[in-house]
């Protein structure tokens, strides 16, 4: 309600007294309003009693304003009667303040009939709280019309209630005359609405509702400050983002304090972080309580994790009860992890719908994981999608596994990409397993990557044999492929670029990688090397790798082992090796190898 009248009437004859400078006397400026306020309230009483019923409408307003209705009330009355509008306004007031409510209105008419805005707005407002909503909008449209902004905000709420569109209108002229909560109620309706037009709407419904944010927030609307926070953080422009959260945490909301924190930790002041997540969860806020759990399990500090967890539940946030499923499972406590799993996942979390399945799955209840893995997915978990994918995968079901990794690859999962990719291979489908693969390479999959570089590299033309000094040809695309996927630590494409670099005659660095990828425990890479130091001369460190390779069953290795020995007459370990050779095979190998033992043989009973 309004407490005081038209600002013309009350302000506009108002005479204000300034301190003397000839006082000799300092006085603060609080001293000089007080000394002010005295002498206009003397001067409206000596006004007063001589019948000025200007002067007795403002001085009754001073007195309401200090919470004085005794005094106020005989001043307004003798002002209404002298017939001043702002005084019969401010008389409903007292009236209403009083417990008179029907009184108040009849006054309030009459000062709206006499064209008060305030007073028109007050009128609108008794009627609305009585539910007759007709005359509610008539006397709250007459305010708003006037350029009063709370009628203005009274009306756009009403309409807005009954969901008519010109609430909008009048929201806005509410907003444009300084109201604070209209200015907020616009943003956050312009806000709400900014994801469902095209990409170039959109951009311009966030500016304009970070306008209205930013003239709520500085008129002191903690949660317009914070919104306006999360749009700057979002933008990256995190600093200022961090000042509306602090002026929006200070004046008591939990979620600045919460946001605060989270952008406290990611700039690593993990301490302070903690500071306003306690502030916060302490407050109610559940995702604040959820933080200051998951950073003291970062500690070890399992307990007190737990305690703040259980806090989050409390406060109604389901990430607390997935959370100490979490903490459960790690601490191989498989029974508590499942029955806080299934609580947030029956509350619909859709991620502890996906471990709870795991969960299962890992005891051996395929049947019960099942259905959690669908709920999961069907919710919008990628891991859900992918791991329905593995489970059909299992079952033999590979049309039904598919249809699950294309919606994870779709959400951008990197392993469900390769799979896609790889059967997309299998079908000789190249296009559509060169797009999967790029984009399982892209996130990081080592094997996509050397799958994709396998597939490039089918579809070059062969080139020229190098000589040692020549000049080595720019790296093509699939060499790239096939080098990101070695540094990753891929065998196949760790022996590949081995390759590739004895192609060109580069023996450093093809014995790099054949090293690299034996060490890892290729027995390709073993059996690569060896060849590589043979032809360098060095035959006896060869064979160590040869053997290697042999023995984690290479039977190329086993046959030049058996050479080996033969050469130095060690008849014995040749036709060791050479044996192992014809059982490890492949064919044509086997065949040699059998007719070096039976040579071998001959010789040693001859």
């Amino acid at each position: 309600m309004d407490v005081m009248g038209d600002k013309a009437t009350l302000f506009g004859t108002g005479r204000f007294v300034g301190s003397s400078e000839d006082s000799g006397e300092e006085t603060s400026r609080d001293e000089r309003d007080d000394m002010g306020d005295a002498a206009e309230e003397l001067r409206l009483r000596l006004a007063s009693e001589t019948g000025d019923a200007e002067a007795m409408s403002v001085l009754g307003a001073m007195l309401l304003r200090r919470g004085d209705l005794d005094g106020a009330e005989p001043h307004l009355r003798a002002a209404t009667a002298a017939g001043d509008r702002a005084a019969a306004n401010n008389l409903g007031v007292l009236l209403h303040q009083r417990g008179y409510a029907e009184e108040a209105a009849g006054w309030w008419r009459i000062a709206a009939v006499a064209g008060s805005a305030p007073a028109a707005h007050a009128l609108g407002r008794h009627h609305r709280e009585r539910g007759d909503e007709p005359a509610a909008e008539y006397w709250l449209r007459q305010s708003a019309e006037q350029g009063h902004a709370l009628g203005a905000y009274a009306l756009a709420d009403l309409l807005e209630h009954r969901g008519d569109v010109g609430a909008e209108h009048w929201m806005r002229a509410a907003a444009e005359r300084g109201h604070r909560e209209a200015a907020y109620r616009l943003a956050r309706a312009i806000d709400r609405t900014a994801g469902h037009g095209e990409e170039s709407g959109a951009d311009n419904a966030v500016a304009e509702a970070e306008q209205w944010y930013r003239q709520a927030a500085a008129r002191g609307h903690r949660r317009a400050a914070l919104h306006l926070g999360a749009i700057l953080e979002r933008r990256g422009e995190l600093k200022e983002a961090g000042r509306w959260y602090l002026t929006s945490a200070k004046d008591g909301e939990p979620r600045a304090a919460c946001a605060l924190g989270f952008l406290l930790r990611d700039a690593g002041d993990t301490e302070s972080a903690a500071v306003w997540w306690l502030r916060a969860a302490q407050d109610g806020d559940g995702n604040a309580a959820n933080a200051l759990g998951a950073l003291h399990a970062e500690r070890g500090e399992t307990q007190t994790a737990e305690r703040w967890y259980r806090a989050a539940l409390d406060a109604g946030d389901d990430n607390g009860a997935y959370n100490l499923g979490l903490l459960c499972a790690e601490q191989g406590r498989t029974a508590q992890a499942e029955q806080w799993y299934r609580r947030a996942a029956y509350a619909g979390h859709r991620e502890a719908a996906n471990a709870l399945a795991i969960l299962l799955l890992q005891g051996g209840d395929t049947t019960g994981a099942e259905p959690w893995f669908s709920k999961a997915a069907e919710a919008g978990s990628v891991d859900a999608a992918f791991n329905l994918g593995i489970l059909y995968a299992g079952r033999g079901a590979d049309e039904m596994a598919l249809r699950w990794y294309e919606r994870a690859a779709a959400a951008g999962h990197t392993e469900a990409a390769l799979q896609v990719g790889i059967a997309r291979l299998r079908e000789r489908d190249e296009p559509e397993a060169e797009r999967h693969l790029r984009c399982a390479a892209g996130g990081g999959s080592a094997e996509a990557a050397y799958r994709l570089a396998t597939l490039l590299d089918a579809r070059r033309p062969p080139e020229p044999a190098h000589e040692l000094g020549e000049v080595v040809h720019e790296k093509t695309e699939c060499e790239e492929w096939y080098e990101r996927a070695a540094t990753q630590g891929h065998r196949r494409a760790q022996v590949r670029v081995g390759m590739l670099a004895a192609a060109r005659g580069d023996v450093v660095e093809a014995a790099r990688w054949y090293r690299t990828a034996a060490e890892a425990g290729s027995r390709n890479g073993a059996f690569n090397l060896g060849l590589l130091l043979a032809r360098e001369g060095s035959e006896p460190e060869a064979a160590v790798w040869w053997t290697r390779a042999a023995d984690a069953g290479h039977g190329r290795a086993a046959l030049r082992l058996a050479l080996f020995y033969a050469r130095r007459g060690e008849l014995a370990e040749g036709q060791k090796w050479a044996g192992r050779a014809a059982e490890l095979g492949p064919a044509e190998v086997a065949e040699r190898a059998g007719r070096l033992r039976d040579a071998l043989r001959e010789e040693l009973t001859a």
